[in-house]
């Protein structure tokens, strides 16, 4: 029997996923969510972004890695991917005041802070911005600059109901009113935020220094 006449062996395994034909969007998304979640566990083990790679995310997946380069051009693509999906939109704003809503939006920060995974993306999207300029421009357009967008509009309208000083400039009122749960989420590891009552306070202990003096009024 010549070569051409011996029969095909049948494959199992990544390689054999990775070359069989798709059969549609069920199975694709079904690969991506592997992949997504694989990558997660591995930074949740500790992993840095630098010992991560396509060989270690698609054993861990359980796919080959032509599985994962036919969705991403490479590393760096499908990690920009991944900080933005686990970086979820702050819900709107639902009032019925100002300050229900910054209290609302502190408290997103706190408990996204709470999630062992979250800190370790911001902190390492943090740290890896000013050498990788597609992640920053990734995370800022995706995260940063929505959230900044949605406070900016809260605080305006403390400034237009006369609840907040209109001479203090808004970004300033927004960085006085956003900074300290930034800080313990993202640069104070053993800060605690498991006190559910942690937002209203540090909101209150803001508007203290910032409201409008009625007295002038």
């Amino acid at each position: 029997m010549t070569s051409a006449d011996t029969p095909l062996r049948p494959c199992h395994g990544p390689a054999a996923e990775q070359d069989a034909p798709r059969r549609g969007r069920p199975r694709s998304e079904a690969a991506e969510q592997a992949i997504y979640g694989a990558v997660e566990k591995l930074m949740e083990d500790g992993l840095g972004l630098s010992e991560l790679s396509i060989e270690r995310i698609a054993a861990e997946a359980g796919v080959g890695k032509a599985t994962i380069y036919r969705r991403w051009p490479n590393k760096e693509a499908l990690l920009v991917d991944v900080v933005a999906r686990l970086e979820e939109p702050m819900p709107p704003p639902a009032g019925p005041t100002y300050r229900d809503d910054l209290i609302n939006a502190v408290d997103y920060m706190r408990r996204r802070g709470l999630i062992k995974r979250t800190r370790w993306v911001v902190k390492s999207a943090l740290g890896q911005m000013n050498t990788w300029p597609e992640l920053k421009q990734v995370y800022h357009e995706r995260v940063v600059h929505p959230r900044r967008a949605m406070i900016r509009e809260i605080v305006r309208r403390g400034v237009a109901a006369g609840e907040l000083r209109a001479d203090v400039d808004v970004e300033l009122l927004c960085e006085l009113l956003i900074g300290p749960i930034l800080v313990r989420t993202v640069l104070w590891d053993d800060a605690p935020l498991d006190d559910p009552d942690l937002p209203r306070q540090m909101v209150d202990a803001a508007l203290q220094g910032i409201a409008a003096d009625r007295a002038r009024n």
